[in-house]
């Protein structure tokens, strides 16, 4: 296999476990009004991602870093004709983040409504524009012979792409709802778990048109059958839910996500960003690529570190694995 092929994959595996992951945490940032129905409930919700989304976010940073590295030529033109959208992506991400953290810094109800505040847009602009950028690096956009985005802000809101956003919009508030039964006690763990049924059954659709018209667009025999194991994976975590069983429910919905991500990249392949103009203007993942030289000394970092940081992100995972629910929550 070659270098760049496994790059491409590496990067693929990244957006995947970003995705995965980043989308309960979005998912519960998003229902925090929703489930949270006081002070003390809000922060139960919030305690259950406190841990762990910042070292979720780790994941997009090793992505973008890969991608850097690994295609630059593809990294450039995506950054610069994506260059709205993933500005409002990194904004809302600070917003959020800057959320989490200043939230409890004042006890006044006002203070708190504004950072709650934070933490919904902060989820839910990150939750559409993602898929409505990932549509678009599907579909394709205008590029020219150099490999120049020479298209609009117009370009990126058709159909397919914002079909997109609301996919990921839902899927993600599906996670997030089973995440919360997952993590959670009483009430809330209740009113989590009946949600995240009534949620993904609009998911469901939305996900089963989304991923046929991807394929209509482009495929492989490996995107169908990725395809159709994420339909599958997402109604068996849909039917887990319903008779409350959150682990079997969780892994579906993270298996659905994981394998949507996947179908994209394999339908993708070898190209990296397809022209809608011309077809000498298509970055592929080899003309996108790295020099070999650059892309053996990556391989040999990636292989020592790599199984460093899943090993330390499993352990987080593994030592705040317990349910928490209003009682573990102090009055102030």
């Amino acid at each position: 296999m070659e270098l760049t092929t496994i790059w491409f994959l590496l990067v693929a595996v990244l957006f995947t476990g970003y995705f995965i992951l980043e989308g309960f945490d979005f998912g519960v940032g998003m229902l925090l009004p929703v489930l949270g129905r006081d002070d003390r409930e809000r922060r139960v919700l919030i305690n259950t991602i406190g841990p762990v989304w910042d070292g979720n976010e780790v994941w997009l940073i090793t992505a973008g870093g890969a991608m850097f590295a690994a295609f630059p030529e593809w990294y450039a033109t995506l950054f610069s004709g994506f260059y709205l959208p993933l500005l409002l992506i990194l904004l809302a991400l600070i917003a959020r983040g800057v959320a989490f953290e200043y939230r409890h810094k004042r006890p006044e109800a006002s203070w708190k409504r504004r950072w709650d505040a934070a933490i919904v847009v902060g989820s839910l602009l990150p939750a559409i524009l993602w898929g409505v950028a990932f549509a678009n690096i599907l579909r394709g956009v205008p590029l020219d012979a150099d490999h120049e985005y020479v298209g609009g802000l117009l370009n990126l809101l058709n159909p397919y792409a914002l079909l997109g956003g609301a996919t990921t919009l839902a899927l993600f508030l599906t996670h997030g709802a089973v995440f919360i039964a997952l993590k959670t006690t009483g009430d809330i763990r209740e009113r989590a778990g009946a949600l995240a049924v009534r949620l993904g059954v609009g998911a469901a659709v939305l996900a089963v048109g989304f991923l046929t018209w991807t394929l209509s667009i482009r495929s492989s025999a490996a995107a169908v059958v990725l395809a159709v194991g994420a339909a599958l994976a997402l109604l068996g975590g849909l039917a887990a839910a319903r008779v409350r069983r959150e682990g079997w429910a969780f892994t579906g919905t993270a298996v659905a996500i994981g394998l949507a991500v996947a179908t994209l990249f394999a339908a993708l392949f070898p190209n990296v960003l397809p022209s809608t103009l011309d077809a000498a203007g298509t970055l592929t993942a080899t003309n996108a690529a790295s020099t070999p030289y650059t892309l053996k000394i990556m391989t040999w970092v990636a292989v020592i570190f790599t199984p460093v940081v899943l090993a330390y992100q499993g352990w987080t995972y593994w030592v705040f694995r317990k349910r928490i629910g209003v009682a573990n929550i102090p009055q102030h």
